[in-house]
């Protein structure tokens, strides 16, 4: 057997399909191919079903992903944990965020947690895997390469640290221009007749995610983006009526509240980190940093910093 094709099974597992596969490894989709037949002949397996919607991992290939998942894990942490091995509370620590929590609510409480730990070197990345419901890290995921990550809604799977740490509220935004074009509705049934700019199909339908699936049954989909910033800007050209967190539309100069959380809902903001380095004190010091930081956004997270009139008469 040949060590490297099992880098090409894994791929594939991960990514669902060869061309995402190779996209991860930097190769051609003929070279994930072939390398994942050769293991198949090796191992005298079917690894995969190829089915319509991409690659499917078979019973054999679970079994082999149950054997290399822990292998997996420890190859791709292992810099990191060499790095880590002192008991300082100083080092190197990548956490993992969206892209609204990342800008709104930890962003800037940084100069304050810079000022008590001008040592640590801290990497924010930001990742929209981490916006649904879906399983916890596994393997080659994105979020195995970081050691703390906050997710909006609550993994599914995944041996690791998991703590409910607040919630991030939706409302439906869009400009006064729009708004003077097409009038205010005030719930659902007022949508008829409105662009909506919303979520893509892929995503999990919690929340707001549920909430719009159900009013695009009464208007048109204008836009469907899985980033908040897109759909943001969006609304600003007056394209019609966004769903955003509330953190980001209420501070939008160019934005009005129509519709808030109380009948969109909102996502749940969950902490995880590797039980392996959750006790470290650099790490230790960043899952405090970022509980601190959406506590003290919460009332911003949760819409209730800013008073409007949602059934304001149409402009």
């Amino acid at each position: 057997m040949n060590w490297d094709d099992l880098r090409y099974f894994l791929a594939v597992a991960a990514a669902g399909s060869l061309s995402g596969a190779a996209g991860q490894l930097g190769v051609n989709t003929t070279t994930v191919l072939r390398r994942v037949a050769s293991l198949e002949e090796d191992l005298d397996a079917r690894l995969f079903d190829r089915e319509r919607t991409g690659y499917k991992v078979t019973a054999a290939g679970e079994r082999l992903l149950q054997a290399l998942e822990p292998v997996d894990q420890r190859l791709s942490s292992l810099a990191r944990d060499f790095a880590a091995s002192g008991a300082s509370s100083e080092g190197q620590v990548r956490m993992a965020a969206t892209e609204v929590v990342s800008a709104y609510v930890l962003a800037p409480a940084l100069p304050d947690f810079r000022k008590a730990h001008p040592s640590l070197d801290l990497e924010l990345l930001t990742d929209p895997h981490l916006m649904g419901p879906t399983s916890a890290p596994r393997i080659m995921n994105p979020l195995k390469d970081v050691d703390v990550a906050i997710r909006a809604a609550r993994p599914t799977q995944g041996d690791m640290l998991m703590r409910k740490v607040g919630d991030m509220a939706y409302g439906l935004y869009a400009t006064p221009d729009y708004l003077e074009k097409t009038g205010r509705p005030a719930d659902m049934s007022g949508l008829k007749g409105h662009q909506l700019i919303g979520f893509p199909h892929t995503e999990s339908p919690l929340g707001p995610v549920w909430w719009l699936s159900r009013a695009e049954k009464g208007c048109e989909t204008a836009l469907r983006s899985s980033s908040a910033v897109t759909r943001s800007q969006a609304a600003r050209s007056h394209l019609g009526l966004a769903a955003l967190p509330c953190i980001m539309g209420d501070r939008a100069e160019t934005l009005e509240r129509v519709i808030g959380p109380e009948q969109l809902g909102a996502f749940e903001l969950w902490l995880m980190a590797r039980n392996d380095l959750a006790q470290m004190a650099h790490v230790r010091a960043v899952m405090d940093f970022a509980v601190e930081a959406i506590r003290t956004a919460k009332g911003a997270l949760i819409g209730s910093k800013r008073t409007i009139m949602e059934h304001a008469p149409a402009r």
